[in-house]
Formats: C-alpha cells, sequence, structure tokens
C-alpha cells in the first residue's frame, strides 16, 4: 500500500458509500483516465475479465463467431469467449517481445475469411508488460476491418511511443488483481475512445436496469460495477504507480546486471519506442532441463518462482480449437522462467535469488 489508500477507505466507511458506485468510483476512474490520456473513457469493473467480457459483448461476439486471441497468456484473455459462446481462434507469438506474431496473425485471419468467415475481433495482449507491436497489429486488423480488444491486464504505466498502454484498442482492459502492478485486491477496468461504449459498459454492469421508477430490464445484465470502498484503495494506489514501475524496472535491472556473466540467461530487451512496466522479471534458460533446476533450487531455498504462462493451445480446455502457430510459445514456456517480482522486494531479497541461481550455473 502506497500509504492513502486507507484515508479513502475510510472516506467511504465515514459517508456511507459502500455500494458499487459512488464518489471513490468516479476519482478511481478520473485518475487511470488521467494516466491514459483524455481522449479514453474508462468502466471501473469488479475484475479485469468482467471487462474482457463486457468488451466482447460490446464488439458484438456472440454465439457462433471466432475471435483470434494470443495463445501465450493467462487463460483469463479467453475465457470469455466461452462464455459468449464464441469460438477462440489461437495465434502464436513472435520472438521479440513474446506477444502476438503480426505474420501468423495474418495467416489466420486469411484462413478463416476462406473457411469461416470474418473473424468478430481480435484479442491482443501486452505480456508481462511489454508492449505487443501495436503499429503492425493495429495496421493488420485496420485492412481487414476488425476490432482490436487491448488486454492490458499486466501493463499499466507501460507505454508504446510514448503512449500509455490501455489506449490503443477499441477496447482496452486493465485489472487490479492482488498481483498486479496496482491492487484494489480485485477489480478491472474497461477502457474506450468512445464515452458511449463506456456507458453502455457501465449500463451492463449494473444488473441492465432500464430508466424507469420500477424494476425493468430489457437486457441481460451483470453484477461487474467496483465497489466504492474497493475503489478508495485504487485511488490510493494510482497516487504511487510510478513508484511501483520503477521498483519493478529496478528489478529486473538488478536481476540483468547481477545475472550478466551466465551466459544460460537471457533477457528480454525492450526496442526503440517500447517501455515496459516489467510487471514480471523473466528469464530465459537454455533447455527445459536448466529451468526446472533453477526453479527447484530457488523452491529449496523458500523461494517462489513459476514457469511462463502455458499456452493456452496447450491448455485441455482449449486443446480442440483452431490454432496458427510455429512453436514459440511452446518453447518459451519450456524454457522461461519468472523471478520474484514484487514491488517491496529489497536488495537482500534479490541478492538472494541472484545467488541461488548463481550456485545453479556457475
Amino acid at each position: 500500500m502506497g500509504g492513502a489508500e486507507q484515508d479513502y477507505v475510510n472516506e467511504a466507511f465515514e459517508t456511507n458509500w459502500i455500494a458499487p458506485l459512488g464518489p471513490n468510483v468516479n476519482a478511481f476512474e478520473h485518475a487511470i483516465r488521467s494516466q491514459l490520456g483524455d481522449n479514453v473513457h474508462v468502466a471501473a469493473l469488479s475484475s479485469g475479465t468482467a471487462a474482457i467480457h463486457l468488451g466482447l459483448q460490446l464488439l458484438g461476439v456472440g454465439h457462433g463467431d471466432e475471435v483470434l486471441c494470443q495463445s501465450f497468456t493467462f487463460s483469463a484473455s479467453a475465457n470469455p469467449i466461452m462464455y459468449l459462446g464464441a469460438t477462440p481462434v489461437f495465434v502464436d507469438s513472435e520472438v521479440d517481445t513474446w506477444n502476438i506474431s503480426p505474420e501468423l496473425l495474418r495467416k489466420a485471419i486469411e484462413n478463416r475469411i476462406l473457411e469461416k468467415g470474418l473473424p468478430k475481433a481480435i484479442i491482443a495482449v501486452h505480456l508481462y508488460g511489454m508492449p505487443y507491436k501495436v503499429d503492425e497489429i493495429h495496421a493488420i486488423a485496420k485492412e481487414y476491418g476488425i476490432p482490436v480488444l487491448e488486454d492490458s491486464a499486466e501493463a499499466l504505466g507501460s507505454t508504446y511511443m510514448d503512449k500509455p498502454c490501455g489506449a490503443f484498442g477499441d477496447i482496452g482492459v486493465l485489472s487490479f488483481n492482488g498481483n498486479k502492478i496496482i491492487t484494489t485486491s480485485g477489480g478491472g477496468a474497461l477502457t474506450a475512445k468512445s464515452k458511449t461504449l463506456t456507458d453502455k459498459a457501465i449500463f451492463l454492469a449494473t444488473q441492465a436496469r432500464d430508466d424507469a421508477p420500477h424494476y425493468q430490464h430489457s437486457n441481460v445484465g451483470y453484477n461487474y460495477r467496483m465497489s466504492n470502498v474497493l475503489a478508495g484503495i485504487g485511488r490510493g494506489q494510482m497516487e504511487v504507480l510510478q513508484n511501483r514501475v520503477d521498483s519493478r524496472r529496478s528489478n529486473f535491472e538488478y536481476y540483468q546486471n547481477e545475472l550478466a556473466s551466465l551466459k544460460e540467461i537471457e533477457f528480454i530487451d525492450e526496442a526503440e519506442g517500447f517501455y515496459s512496466n516489467r510487471w514480471l522479471s523473466c528469464v530465459l534458460t537454455p533447455s527445459f532441463e536448466i529451468r526446472e533446476g533453477i526453479r527447484l533450487a530457488l523452491l529449496e531455498e523458500n523461494i517462489e518462482s513459476r514457469p511462463l504462462w502455458k499456452p493456452l493451445h496447450m491448455q485441455p480446455i482449449f486443446s480442440q480449437y483452431k490454432t496458427f502457430v510455429d512453436g514459440t510459445s511452446e518453447d518459451l514456456f519450456s524454457r522461461g522462467l519468472c523471478l520474484p517480482s514484487g514491488s517491496n522486494l529489497s536488495s537482500e531479497d534479490l541478492k538472494r535469488v541472484s545467488d541461488c541461481i548463481k550456485k545453479v550455473l556457475l
């Protein structure tokens, strides 16, 4: 916590604003908008997953439609496709950013046009805080007239060509889950350049109540709005966002410098114009065996690490769906490891992790 969160939460209690609306919700949305730019509108929701669900619905995704989705990501990026009765089509990553491959995206679109028809949407993810190739991906999407849902759940504070992640897509998604760069304990947000879209998201997120003196509903709604209490936490967290980004980037730089002499350890670099919040510090090793050796050695020291995301096309629940892959994400999964990356890690913590890795490899 940054310090001001308790004040805003106390304010919610003192003013009796506990429900999923109120001054903290409004102020939190304003703070997010200030971060992303005044041309972006914001709806604070109960989770990033809820934002993806509503975002796809706002883009017109429904039963029987196909949605192209980055395979190398957490399952929450794709689960809402299933909620809507649509079908995911998974697209592999490229090695520069570990994000959706422009080449394979084009191949997937052209194949689906021939076999099924134009896909309804594209879900592109800024993985681990590293921006995807925004210009290339959005140029392809524009060429075919397919909207982009920008999954920026891991990338608040990241920028592409000096513009903030979360502001590029037809719909953008943020997450404030407990493990994110800032948190409301649980929460998320939907962003859009159109206020009409965010107003519709808020309408759907509050049980789709019609404007009537009684309870009347003409649409299926959801209980997805963020509470005024949690939004108070978010207000305080937004005040320290850059501090959190600086801490995460400092963690990454420490590992990069401390492990630079180890030929078995590789880091993902930022290309020109890419600025990652370094939500997680990730490394690549030469093989699955070496990765596991490091992971198990860390575990012996009571240090948690974790393999990179298992690609969605390899997940049992998604294994039957169409894929356009070249082995990139499978290779990253087999060789990659997420190191401890919390914003409150001390230099002693970071040294302990690095020393353990050195013991395995030297």
